[in-house]
């Protein structure tokens, strides 16, 4: 996208349509618990169904790496690939093209597409960043007001520029009171070393990299996504017109994910390992990352969709993130909360 935030770098072809797919798509309404759980058996009946989603090299995504990796998403009769991309700005557009049929993204991310008139709607809750992104400044910086007058190493349009936007705002600063250093999240961990800029802002790996520099003590995190729980939240987004068309894999996709983060609490281990070759890293860093994440049960995923003051609300966050984007003139009219997500798939699985 180009018209709100996404997060930076982190690093369709289908079968006959299931008859459940054809069903949901004609009739308009959600999933039922009856629907999901007769799903298994349709999906006998049917061709494998391909799907490419696409992904980022996230933490967070962690659960998504284990099921690609252990095939859990062939216990729904798919076989999804994660398209990996560099640059999350092209997921959108690649969604629109149809290269891929979904995307992992930012919920800002989402506000922006809607704002915009393309209907890209959440489907499920993922995770919210709790520390995963963050602030970093040199030890002579101790305080966001501190950083008047200072070049800031950052990637626009990017949850580290929506990140700086919020704590610059709740410290009575703005944009204007910075000067931008454009570079990716992984750039930043050599920028600053180099002496580049005294500020960065990135996300994991890249934020064990600042801050391990020197033994621990060149570098210090300002502020961080823990400071406003929710308001980072990395989301799983199909085009309305995807979502009308393929209910069923939609759904099959959220429960192979669901397994996946199962599989992540019952083989931390080997699941960290896994998790480790997609983004380069051990699998003890893994779990160490793991600590500035929070992957959404499906407990709690309703939480999300209901109106509430707490930031993992989408119509809390939705309302900070609109406001922040129309004010930096990514958007000119805030969309309404509803029309960014589609809740269908989560109360039918939480139904069951």
């Amino acid at each position: 996208m180009t018209s709100a935030f996404v997060r930076a770098s982190k690093s369709p072809s289908r079968s006959s349509q299931p008859l459940l797919s054809r069903l949901g798509a004609s009739l308009k309404k959600p999933l039922t618990g009856i629907a999901l759980g007769v799903f298994a058996l349709t999906s006998q009946a049917a061709g494998v169904t391909s799907m490419k989603i696409g992904s980022l090299a996230w933490i967070g995504y962690g659960p998504f790496y284990v099921a690609e990796k252990l095939d859990l998403f062939k216990k729904y009769n798919l076989k999804v690939t994660l398209q990996m991309f560099t640059d999350p700005a092209l997921i959108p557009p690649a969604m629109a093209s149809g290269a891929v049929e979904g995307g992992m993204l930012t919920y800002d991310q989402v506000v922006g597409q809607v704002a915009a008139g393309r209907m890209q709607k959440v489907v499920m809750p993922i995770d919210y960043s709790n520390g995963g992104d963050a602030i970093v400044a040199d030890k002579s910086i101790t305080k966001v007001a501190d950083f008047k007058g200072k070049k800031v190493g950052f990637n626009p349009l990017s949850p580290s520029d929506f990140l700086l936007s919020y704590a610059l705002k709740v410290n009575g600063l703005t944009d204007k009171d910075v000067t931008p250093i454009n570079m990716t999240p992984e750039a930043v961990p050599a920028a600053m070393a180099s002496g580049q800029m005294p500020i960065g802002v990135t996300y994991e790996p890249s934020l064990s990299q600042i801050v391990g520099q020197g033994g621990g003590k060149k570098f210090k995190v300002v502020f961080s996504s823990k400071d406003a729980p929710g308001l980072i939240a990395d989301v799983l987004v199909f085009d309305e017109k995807v979502i009308k068309a393929k209910p069923t894999e939609i759904a099959g996709i959220i429960q192979a994910y669901l397994d996946g983060l199962a599989y992540m609490k019952a083989k931390p281990e080997e699941s960290a390992k896994i998790i480790g070759k997609v983004l380069g890293v051990s699998a003890k860093e893994v779990k160490e990352q793991l600590t500035g994440v929070y992957n959404i049960p499906l407990a709690e995923m309703p939480k999300a969709f209901v109106k509430a003051p707490e930031t993992t609300s989408y119509y809390a966050s939705g309302e900070i993130i609109g406001q922040l984007l129309k004010a930096k003139g990514q958007i000119t009219t805030i969309p309404s909360t509803e029309s960014t997500f589609d809740s269908q798939f989560v109360t039918a699985l939480t139904k069951k």
